[in-house]
């Protein structure tokens, strides 16, 4: 056994465990031991919990505003809701004076929490419980659950099982008009959105495997409705029964209410064993590509994998018209909405495993275009302003006013959503990688020119030409540092939209040249004229990309960034007030001072091989210690370049930082007066890039793959399957080798640099390169 955390242990890396309950830590259990599938997230809670103790099941394409502010997802009726009395008396964790042990667990491997609790009561009846569920991967719309009971007397049993309809919300109530009925067998709770009148139907269904008499009664108790069944239990005799929970909205199918009953009654005749079998195969096709297995380090293999199972069911795995959430599914944090993580940090597990997912992904940026357009014309630019916080139509639903003064109790306005603008060029850089990867040039034609063409438009549009420096320069901004508002040539964000404009160009032509009648279309579809190529031009050619400093091997971040106070985030903890004050803009401690919240020039390093390692490793140790990794996506970014400088230490330090984010709970769940908790899906994704892009040194040539291996110390060997331009190649890295095995169905071969070597695998052929 594994101790991963001081409340979490592992037993086989492929499952996490808590062995002790601990009321003060539900909220981050709830997230971290969370099922989902991409279309569902149903939280880590246990079976007889309600709303106090934060139960969720968040149901994707749900969002709806409730209280004017935040457009966010629905949290559904819980239809697993199960309360158990023995002999009377209600059995709770709360009560130390009954609880006796207690153990929950995640098998990670397939989906399933697992949950096991001995209570004594205070009548000296020894009681077990054992549950067990998973969100299906099978049929998204199912959760099934079986759940036991032993005693260790005869006794009376009284279960209150159903669906709860009284949810947690963190902003208002998002569901209306709650119709309970009880028909055929199945309970039924069917609610409407208050701002969108969505439709969201929930059922339930129960079948027991005991040969049991037992009383049912149905009660109906406002929004909820459940089920009270008494029976007799003999000594030491276990008692078991299934139930099956259903959940479709109107956004899902046109008679949503009609197809759920169905899928439950199917679902409770064809059993939970059989639901569990067909689940468990869709986990293993899945973690069949996107597994990374380790030797030499069963802590970090175990979280390795928490993490990307995580990025996982955070996922739309079944939608090309929905996005990944910041927190997933795991709770209302962040509206259920992409950000630039999606691109950055999500997508590229996918990419180089699944690729059809990564398409998906980016084919929801191109069905989302009109809403970045109408953002872009409503600030007065053109083209396509993509949302910072972007839900299904691609409108801007970031508030001006997030945070809040905790000192004042004023609103603070930040500027997240009109001043931040690399979240485009973040997606049409991410457009361009997917084409280098796969070579879909029918992606280009059919999505990607247009996402990239409208980025371009804004991008020249936002612009400032300076006349007296012949230079096109991007003022008032705020760039991935996001403390540092209002500032002028953030490097990240000038060099990622000269980029963008030079995907915009490259693609252009290669249009020209070899689909010209494709181009035709799309340049009369958004009425784009020969004139603005001439202008991308010119402005791609003249954009200011701050320069490295040649003493010093720096690069500023922004421009005066130099001039402001250098001191480190220690000093400014101790000038807090109060522990919660938002450190940024306006006038928060950071604001007038070097202290950033996440990488920003490093993040830069991610992007492009085009600065020296001596420039990297300047910056890296200069940035790393005014960095404070307010955000969880800024360790992994780190972690990164230093495995590319060869800081070793410095690089599986911020590996682990980066990957113990959400089960070590090491970031903060209210900032600003806001809840910010649940899982962290960015630095999910992320995870698996600090092992390939970092410890593996991976990186995308014209015409192949490089490897500049950096394993850790601690570590034997770790290897990973790479899906590059429809090839698959496993690839196994060790103290001094490196094995490539390209499988049987490959139809070609990949070109692969090791040490400045290059080698050709051919299909079915098997490399052995020392290193």
């Amino acid at each position: 056994m594994e101790q991963l955390t001081n409340n979490i242990v592992s037993r086989n890396r492929w499952s996490i465990e808590e062995t002790k309950f601990d009321s003060e830590q539900i909220i981050n259990t709830g997230s971290i031991f969370l099922i989902g599938n991409g279309y569902l997230g149903y939280r880590g809670t246990l079976v007889e919990w309600d709303s106090d103790q934060y139960v969720g099941c968040f149901i994707t394409d749900t969002y709806d505003k409730a209280d004017d502010k935040w457009k966010e997802l629905s949290n559904a009726p819980n239809p697993l809701y199960t309360k158990v009395e023995v002999g009377g008396e209600t059995l709770s964790l709360f009560n130390e004076e009954t609880k006796k042990n207690h153990d929950i667990k995640l098998d990670l491997k397939h989906g399933i929490y697992k949950r096991e609790t001995n209570w004594q009561t205070k009548e000296g009846i020894e009681v077990n419980v054992k549950t067990a569920r998973f969100a299906s991967l099978d049929n998204i719309h199912l959760i099934p659950m079986q759940y036991s009971i032993t005693t260790d007397k005869d006794t009376n049993i009284k279960f209150k099982t159903g669906i709860d309809g009284e949810v947690w919300d963190l902003n208002g109530n998002h569901l209306i008009d709650h119709d309970t009925d009880f028909q055929d067998g199945l309970l039924s709770v069917q609610s409407y959105t208050q701002e969108m009148g969505i439709e969201l139907d929930v059922m339930e269904g129960i079948k027991f495997l005991n040969d049991v008499e037992y009383k049912e009664n149905i009660v109906r108790e406002d929004q909820s409705v459940f089920r009270v069944i008494e029976f007799e239990i003999k000594k030491n005799e276990t008692i078991t029964f299934y139930k099956v929970g259903t959940i479709y909205s109107s956004n899902d199918i046109k008679n949503p209410y009609k197809t759920a009953i169905a899928d439950c009654k199917k679902a409770v005749k064809s059993g939970y064993e059989v639901l569990k079998k067909a689940n468990k195969e869709k986990w293993e096709e899945i973690w069949d590509k996107i597994d990374i297995k380790i030797e030499g380090d069963p802590i970090n293999q175990t979280v390795l994998r928490f993490n990307l199972y995580h990025n996982i069911i955070a996922t739309p795995l079944h939608s090309d018209e929905l996005p990944i959430g910041a927190r997933g599914l795991s709770c209302q944090a962040y509206q259920g909405a992409a950000f630039w993580d999606q691109e950055i940090f999500n997508l590229p597990m996918f990419l180089f495993t699944k690729p059809d997912i990564a398409k998906n992904l980016l084919i929801y940026r191109y069905k989302t275009l009109n809403g970045a357009r109408q953002k872009a014309k409503y600030l007065g630019y053109k083209g396509a302003f993509y949302a910072w916080i972007s839900g299904k139509t691609g409108q801007e639903l970031c508030p001006s006013y997030f945070f809040k003064n905790v000192l004042t109790g004023r609103k603070i306005h930040n500027h997240f959503n009109d001043w931040q603008i690399h979240v485009s060029p973040d997606i049409a850089y991410m457009v361009w990688y997917y084409y280098q990867v796969t070579g879909d040039f029918d992606f280009i034609k059919n999505y990607g020119a247009e996402i990239v063409f409208e980025v371009a438009r804004f991008l020249y549009s936002h612009s400032y030409y300076k006349m007296d420096k012949n230079r096109f320069e991007f003022i008032r901004l705020l760039g991935p540092d996001e403390y540092h508002e209002n500032v002028d040539n953030n490097i990240y964000t000038n060099y990622i939209s000269k980029k963008a404009l030079n995907i915009a160009l490259d693609f252009y032509f290669k249009l020209k040249k070899e689909s010209p009648e494709v181009l035709n279309k799309i340049k009369e579809k958004i009425n784009l004229k020969e004139k603005e190529i001439i202008e991308w031009e010119k402005m791609e050619e003249r954009i200011y990309i701050p320069t490295v400093d040649r003493e010093t091997k720096l690069i500023e971040q922004f421009d005066g960034y130099f001039d402001l106070e250098d001191v480190t985030p220690d000093v400014l903890e101790d000038r807090l007030i109060d522990e919660q004050e938002y450190w940024g803009w306006p006038n928060g401690v950071a604001v007038e001072t070097q202290v950033i919240k996440q990488a920003d020039v490093i993040q830069l390093f991610n992007i492009t091989n085009e600065y020296s390692k001596e420039v990297m490793e300047k910056n890296f140790k200069y940035y790393e210690p005014r960095t404070q990794h307010g955000s969880s996506l800024s360790p992994s970014a780190y972690s990164i370049i230093a495995s590319k400088v060869g800081l070793n230490k410095e690089a599986f330090d911020l590996f682990e930082k980066s990957l113990f984010i959400d089960i070590g709970n090491t970031n903060k769940a209210i900032s600003g007066g806001t809840f910010i908790g649940g899982i962290h899906t960015a630095a999910c994704g992320a995870a698996w890039q600090i092992v390939v892009k970092g410890f593996a040194g991976m990186e995308v040539l014209k015409d192949g793959i490089l490897f500049k291996p950096n394993i850790p110390d601690k570590w034997d060997s770790f290897a990973f399957d790479l899906t590059y331009q429809n090839q698959v190649i496993r690839v196994k890295i060790d103290k001094s080798k490196i094995y490539l095995n390209s499988v049987t169905s490959n139809k070609k071969a990949v070109n692969f640099t090791i040490d400045k070597k290059t080698y050709k695998i051919n299909p079915e052929e098997y490399l052995e390169i020392k290193y």
